[in-house]
């Protein structure tokens, strides 16, 4: 081995010479006077030779056997943490993610095996959404082009009417929100959240994106039916028929407030998948790899 360090010590430690290893590891000490003498080589990432005690009379040549060094061993550090606490860290930088530094993005998560979530984390994550300053003036948005569009003539017009309207719409947010992102997510052990792919072909990113309607990510890690989104819609809409206007309650409000769910969810995910993660600040993943 070229370009080995060999290390002449003498009887006290001392070193007396170094040399570096020739083209072939060829290596030599000369006019050394009578006495005791160790060689040691070292080589970058194999473990050190030190001979034995080699003792030399005067006029003496001595050659060394061989010198083998072996692969030095390698320290492996395995850290190991609980995946709530991996979970807590993802969720926390999910906390981050708004698009264009305003509007939330919570529930979109672009590491593709994220640490599923714990009951504690999935209505921690619901609340922290729901309640954000700009669910409350996209609530006033939905309300506004309600108003002015006269829907449920009887919570009237003006401030009042307009008042009603937003207070319909929130309870609407709340209760879909609660019922599909934490409620039953936690009684089918299932995870809320849209996982970004980024990769493949437009078809098969299409495809990924459309069966969120249908498809959520178990707790376990496999796909499973959506039974928290369509439960959650269905549950939502259905409380609906208590806080809005008797003429407009029964199966029609219930379809219609579910349908206008699926809608939603299905383009938001296309717009999640092709749009969002370009406009969205504090990204830490890019998907499937």
């Amino acid at each position: 081995m070229a370009g080995a360090q060999v290390i002449l010590s003498d009887a006290n430690g001392s070193t007396r010479s170094t040399v570096m290893s020739g083209a072939n590891g060829e290596f030599s000490f000369s006019q050394l006077p009578p006495g005791s003498y160790r060689v040691m080589v070292k080589a970058e990432k194999l473990q050190p030779f030190q001979s034995a005690e080699i003792v030399l009379t005067p006029q003496q040549a001595y050659e060394l056997p061989p010198i083998l060094l072996r692969v030095a061993s390698a320290n492996t550090r395995l850290i190991v943490r609980p995946v709530e606490e991996v979970a807590a860290e993802q969720v926390k930088a999910e906390e981050k993610q708004r698009v264009l530094g305003i509007v939330p993005n919570f529930y979109t998560s672009f590491i593709h095996d994220a640490a599923p979530l714990t009951t504690k984390q999935k209505y921690s994550l619901v609340t922290r959404a729901t309640f954000d300053p700009i669910s409350f003036v996209n609530t006033g948005i939905i309300a506004g082009i309600e108003h002015a569009r006269k829907r449920f003539p009887e919570f009237g017009q003006g401030a009042q009417g307009y008042a009603k309207r937003y207070a319909a719409a929130l309870g609407g947010e709340l209760s879909r929100h609660y019922l599909s992102y934490a409620v039953f997510p936690s009684l089918f052990h299932q995870d809320p959240r849209y996982f970004y792919q980024g990769s493949g072909s437009t078809g098969s990113r299409i495809v990924h994106a459309l069966s969120f309607v249908v498809i959520l990510r178990g707790d376990n890690g496999h796909p499973t039916p959506s039974y928290s989104f369509f439960l959650g819609s269905l549950g939502s809409a259905l409380l609906s028929n208590v806080y809005y206007p008797r003429a407009d309650r029964g199966a029609g409000l219930v379809f219609t407030n579910f349908g206008v769910g699926v809608a939603a969810r299905a383009g938001g995910a296309l717009i999640r998948e092709f749009l969002l993660k370009q406009i969205t600040r504090n990204v830490p993943g890019n998907g499937k790899p």
